[in-house]
C-alpha cells in the first residue's frame, strides 16, 4: 500500500543476532530483503508486521516489544529502484523462524553481505552499521 504521496510502503523487521541480521529472499528474486510487507487497508504498523511475519516466518511479533528503528526512503531519480519507503522496527518474536512457501530462503548476514539486499534495505544494514549493531 503507499502513503499519502502515493509512495509503497513497506513494514519491516530487523532481528540482529550475533552481529548478523535477519534477511529473506522470495522465489525468483536475487535480491534479499528484511521481512515483511505492505499494510493492508487500514491496518496499523504494527497489525501488518505481525500479519506478514506470521504469513512469513510462522512466528508471532510480540507488538509491546516493537522499537521504531528508522524509516528509509529511496525518492525519485534513484538509478536503479522507483520511489519506495520502508518503515523499520525491532521487536521480540515467539516460535521459530520457519519460512513460508512464499519465502525460498532466510538467511543472517552480516555488513559484508550488503550488496545482496535491495536498496533500500542497503540504508537501513548502514544505520544498523553506524549504531554498532551490525559488524
Amino acid at each position: 500500500m503507499a502513503n499519502d504521496n502515493g509512495v509503497p510502503e513497506k513494514v519491516a523487521w530487523i532481528l540482529v543476532r550475533d552481529d548478523r541480521v535477519l534477511v529473506t529472499r522470495s522465489h525468483g528474486r536475487d535480491r534479499f530483503y528484511f521481512p515483511g510487507g505492505h499494510r493492508e487497508p487500514g491496518e496499523s504498523d504494527s497489525e501488518t508486521l505481525l500479519r506478514e511475519i506470521d504469513e512469513e516466518l510462522r512466528a508471532t511479533i510480540d507488538p509491546g516489544s516493537m522499537v521504531h528503528f528508522g524509516t528509509f526512503e529511496i525518492g525519485e531519480g534513484h538509478p536503479d529502484h522507483d520511489p519506495f519507503r520502508m518503515i523499520c522496527y525491532t521487536a521480540a518474536h515467539r516460535g521459530e523462524l520457519t519460512p513460508s512457501r512464499e519465502i525460498a530462503e532466510k538467511a543472517w548476514f552480516r555488513y559484508a553481505d550488503r550488496d545482496r539486499v535491495s536498496a533500500v534495505d542497503e540504508m537501513a544494514f548502514d544505520a544498523l552499521h553506524e549504531a554498532g549493531r551490525l559488524s
